[in-house]
């Protein structure tokens, strides 16, 4: 089942009345339960076209479609809602709430879907189990490596039961054994839950990892190949 549907997606930016076409007349789409990603160099567009699909940012024309929703024609106050519930986000930099733990950190985002207690302490645990942190529940960020702050990310991109989830370079500050770790729960979660990943990555750990890759430059699809 098609998940995303991209069609002539443009972004241009106007910097200094210079504009910086950052993305150039696109065209992909994306099914359930793929592990994709899109690689490129700095400056090749890659970001850019996540924040796209996360809804983030806003394409100067064209059209991306989830779930059968024209998500560029929603107010922002749809699109919020509509993240909400549809996209899981992991980061670069993890963005876990500093003062929160673990357990608070994932069920943050129910909180705001306005899940009862019992279903909210259900599902955290579930999810931080299978991530391998069934014992750090109550441990805060700053208690937790690099590696185990990331697989909270995880675990919190996915507590909403979104449709996906975006992962903008998430191995970036993980060392060789972390990294590892974190693709081996990604794989085994899109695997035996049919959860779809795309990430934006320069990594080659990721891209070996990947059953799609996709090579972006200067904001154009180069190849889209599927192992």
């Amino acid at each position: 089942m098609k998940v995303i549907d991209i069609t002539n997606l443009e972004k241009i930016y106007n910097e200094s009345e210079i504009k910086v076409h950052a993305i150039r007349g696109i065209d992909l789409s994306f099914e359930e339960g793929e592990f994709a990603a899109i690689v490129g160099p700095s400056g090749s567009g890659k970001t850019t076209l996540l924040n796209m699909l996360g809804g983030l940012d806003n394409p100067t024309t064209g059209n991306i479609t989830i779930g059968g929703v024209d998500i560029s024609s929603l107010k922002s106050s749809e699109l919020i809602n509509f993240r909400l519930t549809n996209i899981g986000f992991v980061f670069q930099a993890y963005n876990l709430i500093p003062v929160l733990t673990a357990k608070e950190n994932v069920e943050f985002v129910m909180h705001l879907q306005g899940k009862s207690k019992a279903e909210r302490d259900t599902r955290t645990k579930e999810l931080l189990e299978s991530v391998g942190l069934g014992d750090r529940l109550d441990s805060r960020p700053s208690k937790l490596s690099g590696g185990q702050q990331q697989r909270v990310a995880v675990a919190r991109a996915l507590a909403s039961k979104p449709k996906f989830v975006l992962a903008d370079e998430p191995t970036a500050n993980l060392d060789t054994e972390a990294t590892e770790n974190l693709l081996d729960i990604m794989e085994k979660l899109n695997r035996e839950e049919n959860i779809t990943f795309i990430f934006a990555t320069h990594d080659a750990r990721v891209m070996k990892k990947a059953r799609r890759v996709i090579t972006i430059e200067d904001g154009k699809v180069l190849s889209d190949v599927v192992k």
